[in-house]
């Protein structure tokens, strides 16, 4: 969609702007994003969900564990609750997780980096600790949805680092999916929205943004698996355990730093592929 926003500079057909977290704020970086009309509404977003006055998030994912419950209780496993769960050498060959072209690696990435004394500014304990104690477990790098499912499906793998919607949606099949937020934080993957800048429809895009973030339509996205951006919506017992909702789980979120994170993300790239996934 950045592409799109490039190659209609001057001439926008797009109105609102729809993307994760990382590419929107690429897109406010680089002038894409208007500037945000007042409203009552946003002062009830999440403040790790409100981008600079430029974009707003609409829906949140939690980037976790996802395990198969059923093959845990059958090998007497305990469920994990820790990052450092995933080193453990009895899960070589049966954890999958995110390379580092999509988010959930990202996350990955800073998550080994901050536990082990490291942060974005600080990435390389990141680097270190993931080729010494993660990699040796994972049996492939993906990051296509369909094929982290599939190897669910397969019983080729017990565990995944995965987004807390995909996790459920493969739950909600049948198949034993079980997604635990970690001790140690959770990134969040916010779902953002931002009006283009020079779009014909102004008015129409803000009254959109507002619209997209009232608690309606906040409950209504989360039956898609996006936790509420908006600490007013209110969510039954049923989804409320499926999305990332309520003061003990987004209180368990993280907000990565994106400006530390798209700055240096094509040299940690060059570098992951070198070292991590040859």
């Amino acid at each position: 969609p950045i592409s799109k926003l490039q190659a209609q500079a001057g001439k926008q057909e797009i109105n609102v702007a729809i993307f994760d977290d990382g590419p929107l704020y690429q897109a406010i970086q680089f002038g894409y994003c208007d500037k945000l009309s007042d409203a009552p509404i946003y002062k009830d977003i999440y403040p790790f969900a409100q981008f600079g006055g430029n974009g707003i998030g609409v829906g949140l994912v939690a980037t976790g564990i996802a395990y198969n419950a059923a093959n845990y209780k059958k090998k007497g496993w305990p469920a994990p609750s820790s990052w450092k769960d995933l080193t453990d050498r009895k899960l070589e060959g049966r954890l999958t997780a995110s390379s580092l072209s999509g988010t959930y690696g990202v996350h990955t990435l800073v998550m080994f980096a901050r536990i082990n004394g490291g942060d974005e500014s600080n990435i390389e304990p990141g680097f270190d600790s993931i080729r010494k104690s993660l990699a040796p477990n994972v049996l492939s790098w993906s990051s296509s949805p369909a094929k982290l499912a599939e190897m669910f499906q397969n019983n080729d793998v017990d565990v995944a680092v995965w987004g807390s919607s995909r996790a459920i949606a493969l739950k909600n099949t049948g198949f034993p999916m079980e997604f635990v937020y970690p001790k140690e934080g959770t990134p969040a993957l916010v779902l953002g929205a931002c009006p283009v800048v020079q779009n014909s429809l102004p008015e129409a895009s803000q009254a959109f943004l507002q619209y997209l973030v009232t608690p309606a339509i906040q409950a209504k996205l989360a039956t898609e698996g996006f936790g509420p951006t908006n600490r007013q919506t209110r969510l039954d017992d049923k989804l409320a355990a499926q999305v990332p909702y309520g003061d003990e789980r987004v209180g368990r979120m993280i907000s990565v730093k994106w400006s530390e994170i798209n700055k240096n993300r094509a040299e940690w790239t060059n570098r992951w592929n070198r070292t991590i996934e040859r």
